[in-house]
């Protein structure tokens, strides 16, 4: 005898009535005659029952439709009964109902006394203890449309004689009581042992892609315990609704489901849809002679996330190297919003979208606190159909207004870049320190600054299209500038004082406490203040000083201090227009840091706020109603800080309810990486490795061999979940969706690759892993040490 957690089929969930009558027909006795239908075609070596043999209270036939009710029966068997009943191929049996009679089963049982009925009814089903059996549970907790609680209660296979059935029953029994102390309701189902030759599991619909005009067929030779217990991975199918193979993983030169296997499949996954509203997520085997049976239907859990159709192609790339890091409400505000208003009114300038449509959408958006661009209307992805994309749909006459404009255009953009950064720099050069400027002048500032950033932004895009690549960049000038000052002997905390220009090497953030680069050296290929750098425009070489950075000794950002004389510094060299946009940029982020920060501390005095750092959870009208009138929102003392999230996919959408659907590589591969595996539940995680041994870390990323149902325990409070085998329909799999748990499988030597204490990335859609072994910060610098501009989704 040997006991399973539900390796032979874990029920027919109910997914459509909580109470248990089915929807085909309430009462089921006015559609269906309580006397037995006629049972479905059997192999001639499988009997069958008779239902008017056993009494209800010990032993009730599927083909009864009192074994149809779900708080009679179960989950399990109340979904076969009703199967059969509406004339699907389920094997014979009964179930023993959950209720008085349970009585009987506690303890060792003395005799057979009050078990007459149910003595004949299992002697009818294995001919006398000739031919095995499998029991099985069959709660009415298990197998609803919300829960599966795949794997949780016992099922006992190949069970012979009398003495053993008893003994199997009371361990579908004992499982009932669970881990949390409670009593779960059980009935048991009892059904002919069958040696499939092929079996496995079918989903009605694909989980994974959250596709329900596709079926997704995972199969093994013998029966489906051993892919549904994560032993066996299996050889995937999809298949579209009316069974036509799509494609298989891995390929199957044994040809374990050839075309008619499938075909039939297909049909019956159809017929259990009709039965129970919805697609079902099925287990079942073909016996010796070709003969298809039906273990289990239940509906689906969980589906992953699908963007709707046309839904916008997103990523981080195009504004990462400005804002790396995860944001606050009030940062989105400061910068997301003048960003997207600028490059939506370049993109207007240029002809590039229709004006509808950027006033609509923005081009910039916040997803999770991070910034995403749309990869389309930026020109970083590719159009939907390129051949469409020649005949430009857009009007002849806004081509025609663009061209003009552009051409005007790309002739007087240097020197309205040279106009702005002049204004720029000497608004920043008026600007008083922080502390002395009034409540009114320090709201006016910032929205200067949002203001500002906008024409920024957007002249800053315009020159990246239209005026040729620079040869000097403000992050190469930056790293010159940072090693010539150590060498003076700037100390860190000074430097931004000394030397204004190294604040293209950081991002900015209302919170986090400005951290320059370590030591990095020169940079081959930068100009260094020594060298001096030709200005790239003829207005620059008429008016250098006009794209110079304000001089050393007057710091528009910090206030005055009382520490010692900063060594002066030669002019830093002439930028090319973009970089000097990009600089300026710089510049009033900044600035607009040290305000807010100011303000808090104002808003703290007044009381309310309670600490500086929690002015970023306010959004800018709640920031200037604070300022102005001394209001923070209601709800501002229950407001917490954002948990910290994954880096963005390089390229996404975005599904009902904001959830994140990375972008599938193209091809067949199933990764972006070497070992890549199958994303088998959606969703995008940071974690620290796991083996499920020793002390759990605070963001687990739990990394095993095989999804073994004996992990269940562990799933709830993980980041991640990742195993080097296992089918995406196994019963781990399917708990894991339950759960919104993102999890891959399939992970090449993934326990020696990911040991304990590495900081991973999973992407339970891709199913990319990667290791994070220096956070976002330290790898940005490690970049601009070795010279080259900060990327965005650093691995």
């Amino acid at each position: 005898m040997t006991t399973v957690d539900e390796r032979h089929g874990d029920g027919a969930r109910d997914g459509d009535d909580q109470g248990g009558v089915p929807r085909i027909g309430d009462p089921l006795a006015s559609r269906f005659p309580r006397t037995a239908p006629e049972a479905p075609r059997l192999a001639p070596d499988v009997p069958r029952l008779a239902a008017e043999a056993v009494p209800l209270a010990e032993a009730v036939p599927l083909s009864d439709p009192q074994a149809a009710r779900i708080p009679f029966a179960g989950s399990k068997a109340a979904h076969l009964a009703r199967a059969a009943l509406a004339g699907l191929p389920v094997l014979p049996g009964f179930v023993v109902p959950y209720g008085d009679g349970h009585s009987d089963w506690s303890g060792e049982w003395a005799g057979d006394g009050g078990l007459e009925g149910l003595r004949r009814a299992w002697r009818e089903l294995s001919a006398d203890g000739t031919r095995p059996l499998v029991v099985r549970s069959s709660s009415p907790q298990e197998d609803t449309q919300e829960s599966s609680l795949a794997g949780q209660f016992a099922s006992v296979l190949d069970v012979q004689g009398w003495h053993e059935f008893r003994a199997a029953v009371r361990t579908v029994l004992d499982s009932a009581h669970r881990s949390d102390g409670t009593v779960a309701p059980m009935a048991v189902l009892v059904q002919p042992m069958l040696a499939a030759r092929v079996g496995g599991v079918m989903f009605g619909a694909d989980p994974v892609e959250g596709r329900t005009d596709r079926m997704l067929v995972s199969a093994v030779r013998g029966g489906p315990d051993t892919l549904v217990s994560g032993e066996q991975p299996g050889t995937n199918y999809w298949l579209s609704r009316w069974g036509r193979l799509l494609r298989t993983e891995p390929d199957d030169p044994e040809g374990l489901l050839g075309a008619d296997g499938l075909r039939r499949l297909a049909r019956l996954a159809r017929q259990a849809r009709g039965v129970f509203g919805g697609p079902q997520d099925i287990e079942f085997g073909f016996d010796a002679s070709g003969q298809l049976w039906l273990f289990q239907s239940r509906p689906i859990t969980a589906m992953a996330a699908r963007p709707a159709r046309g839904a916008r192609l997103l990523g981080p790339g195009p504004v990462a190297e400005t804002l790396p890091d995860q944001l606050e409400p009030l940062e989105e505000d400061l910068w997301l919003a003048p960003m997207a208003r600028g490059l939506a009114a370049a993109l207007d300038i240029g002809g590039t979208a229709p004006r509808r449509q950027l006033r609509s959408l923005p081009v910039v958006t916040a997803v999770g606190g991070r910034a995403a661009a749309d990869l389309r209307l930026l020109g970083a992805a590719p159009p939907r159909n390129r051949w469409l994309a020649l005949l430009n749909p857009a009007p002849g006459a806004r081509r025609l207004a663009a061209a003009w404009r552009v051409g005007r255009l790309t002739a007087a953009l240097p020197g309205l870049a040279v106009d702005l950064v002049a204004d720029v720099d000497r608004r920043l050069a008026e600007t008083p320190s922080a502390d002395r400027l009034t409540r009114p002048d320090l709201v006016s500032t910032l929205r200067w600054t949002r203001t500002v950033l906008v024409s920024l932004h957007a002249q800053e895009a315009l020159a990246g299209a239209l005026l040729p690549e620079p040869r000097a960049t403000a992050a190469g000038t930056a790293l010159a500038a940072l090693t010539e000052a150590r060498a003076l002997g700037v100390p860190d905390d000074r430097m931004v004082a000394a030397r204004p220009v190294v604040l293209a090497l950081v991002a900015p953030g209302l919170a986090r406490e400005l951290r320059l680069p370590a030591d990095p050296g020169h940079t081959e290929g930068a100009p260094t203040a020594r060298q001096g750098a030709a200005p790239t425009t003829a207005r620059a070489a008429a008016g250098p000083a006009a794209l110079t950075d304000t001089p050393a000794t007057v710091d528009p950002l910090l206030p005055a201090t009382s520490a010692a004389p900063l060594p002066s510094a030669p002019p830093l060299p002439s930028l090319p227009p973009r970089e000097a946009l990009r600089l300026r940029i710089r510049w009033v982020q900044e600035l607009q840091v040290r305000l807010v920060r100011d303000a808090a501390r104002r808003l703290v005095v007044r009381g309310g706020l309670g600490e500086v750092s929690k002015v970023g959870l306010l959004r800018w009208r709640e920031f200037v109603e604070a300022l102005e009138h001394g209001r923070l929102p209601g709800d501002f003392k229950e407001r917490l800080p954002r948990a910290v999230s994954a880096p963005l996919p390089d390229a996404f959408r975005l599904a009902e309810g904001g959830t994140v659907v990375a972008e599938r590589p193209t091809g067949k591969g199933k990764g972006g990486n070497d070992g890549a595996g199958q994303g088998v539940s959606g969703g995008r995680a940071a974690g620290t490795a796991w083996d499920g041994t020793g002390p759990r870390p605070a963001d687990p990323v739990l990394v095993v061999r095989t999804l073994d149902p004996a992990l269940a325990p562990l799933l709830p409070g993980l980041a991640g979940l990742v195993a080097q085998t296992g089918s995406p329909l196994s019963h781990l799999a399917v708990l894991a969706r339950e759960f919104g748990l993102p999890t891959v499988v399939g992970a090449t030597d993934a326990v020696r690759r990911f040991p304990p204490g590495s900081r991973l990335t999973v992407d339970g859609t891709t199913g990319d892993v990667h290791i994070r072994e220096q956070d976002e910060q330290e790898q940005r610098e490690e970049q601009q040490n070795l010279g080259q501009e900060p990327q965005g989704d650093l691995r």
